[in-house]
C-alpha cells in the first residue's frame, strides 16, 4: 500500500453508535469507533497496556475502552482514562496507541494512510457522482488477491470479448485501438477503442482522435475507480485493501435516468445482480494470476492495449519512492 494517501477502506453503514468495529485493512487490525462529537475514530486494535483488542470493548463519548481492564482512548490514539488509577487521574503519554485519521464521506469511511499532518488533501472522490439525482445500488465482494490486481483488471481493456464473452463483451471485439491514456488532474483517464477483426492492425493511441468522446475509465489514488458508460450511468469501484493477500471491493451502480429517489433506488439495485455477474467473472480468473502483487517491472510481456495497465503501475511506483513508509514501531496520530 501506498504510503500518505486516502483510501476507502469500509460501507459507513457498517460502523454502528456507540459500537466499536474491528476489521482489517492495509495489513493491520484495525478498530474504529464513532465518537459522540461526530469524530470517526481509528486505531490499532491492541491496548497498549496488555495487548486485548480493543473492538471487543465499548464506547464512552469519544473514547474507546479496552474490554479488559477499561483503558479509554481518544481519536488520536491517547489514552485517556485508567480506572485502576481513578478517573480524574493523569494518564502517562505512554499509554497511546498507533491512530489514523478517518472521516465519513460518500457512504465511505476513509483513512489517511500516513503521517500526522496540520490539514490533509481532500478526498480523492469522483465528484460528478454527487450532482443531485444519483442514487446507487452497492454489492461487496471479498478476493483473495493483492488489491493492486484488482485494480488493473478494471483497467485491461484487453479481456472484454473473453472474460466476459456473454455480458459485457458481446460482439468479439478483440482488436484493441490505441487506448489513450492521460492522466488529468491525478486522474488516470483511458478511452476505449475496441473492434471487432477486419484484418487492419491495432491503431497507435496517437492516430486517435479523442476530442468527441468522453473518457470510459478513470482511476483515482489510493484505491477508487469509475466507469462513465454515460452521464446519467456510471459503475463505482472502491478496492478496500485488506492485507498484502486480500481485497474488498465495494462496487457500486450509480444511476439519475429515474431521479425519484424511491424509483431510483430499486433500479440501481435491481441492477447489481447484472454488475455482480461481470465481477465474479473477473474475480475467477484474476485470482489465478502470479505473482499475487503486480509491480512496474515482473517479466510479464505486455502488449500495447496494456497500456492503462503501465501507467497505473509507473505511478504507483512513483508514489511509492516519494513515499517511504517510516519503519516499523514508530506513533502516526490522527
Amino acid at each position: 500500500m501506498i504510503w500518505n494517501q486516502w483510501y476507502g477502506i469500509l460501507d459507513a453503514r457498517q460502523l454502528k453508535k456507540n459500537r466499536p468495529l474491528g476489521v482489517t485493512r492495509m495489513g493491520e487490525k484495525l478498530v474504529l469507533w464513532r465518537c459522540d462529537d461526530g469524530v470517526i475514530g481509528c486505531a490499532a486494535d491492541c491496548c497498549a497496556h496488555r495487548g486485548a483488542q480493543l473492538s471487543l470493548g465499548k464506547v464512552h463519548g469519544d473514547a474507546v475502552h479496552c474490554p479488559f481492564h477499561g483503558f479509554g482512548y481518544d481519536a488520536s490514539g491517547r489514552g485517556v482514562v485508567i480506572p485502576a488509577n481513578g478517573q480524574q487521574a493523569p494518564v502517562p503519554e505512554r499509554f497511546q496507541v498507533r491512530a489514523y485519521r478517518a472521516v465519513e464521506a460518500h457512504g465511505l469511511i476513509w483513512i489517511w494512510w500516513g503521517d500526522q499532518r496540520a490539514s490533509y488533501p481532500p478526498l480523492p472522490f469522483f465528484q460528478e457522482l454527487t450532482e443531485p439525482g444519483f442514487s446507487y445500488g452497492q454489492f461487496v465482494d471479498h478476493w483473495p488477491v493483492h488489491y493492486s490486481r484488482a485494480i488493473e483488471n478494471q483497467l485491461d481493456v484487453v479481456h472484454l470479448p473473453f472474460v466476459h464473452h456473454n455480458t459485457i463483451g458481446r460482439g468479439h471485439r478483440t482488436v484493441i485501438d490505441g487506448p489513450v491514456v492521460d492522466w488529468v488532474d491525478d486522474e488516470l483517464r483511458v478511452w476505449v477503442f475496441n473492434r471487432v477483426e477486419d484484418g487492419i492492425p491495432a491503431r497507435r493511441a496517437e492516430e486517435l482522435d479523442v476530442t468527441d468522446k468522453s473518457a470510459m475509465l478513470r482511476f483515482r489514488f489510493g484505491n477508487i475507480w469509475r466507469n462513465r458508460i454515460a452521464d446519467d450511468l456510471n459503475v463505482f469501484a472502491c478496492f478496500a485493501p485488506i492485507d498484502d493477500d486480500n481485497t474488498m471491493i465495494y462496487l457500486r451502480f450509480y444511476q439519475r435516468f429515474l431521479s425519484t429517489p424511491v424509483l431510483g433506488g430499486l433500479i440501481s439495485r435491481l441492477a447489481m445482480p447484472f454488475n455482480k455477474r461481470i465481477l465474479r467473472q473477473d474475480k475467477r480468473v484474476v485470482v489465478t494470476q502470479q505473482p499475487i502483487r503486480s509491480e512496474l517491472r515482473m517479466g510479464e510481456k505486455l502488449v500495447p492495449g496494456d497500456r492503462p495497465i503501465v501507467a497505473y503501475r509507473r505511478r504507483r511506483q512513483a508514489l511509492q519512492e516519494a513515499n517511504p513508509r517510516p519503519a516499523a514501531g514508530g506513533h502516526h496520530g490522527a
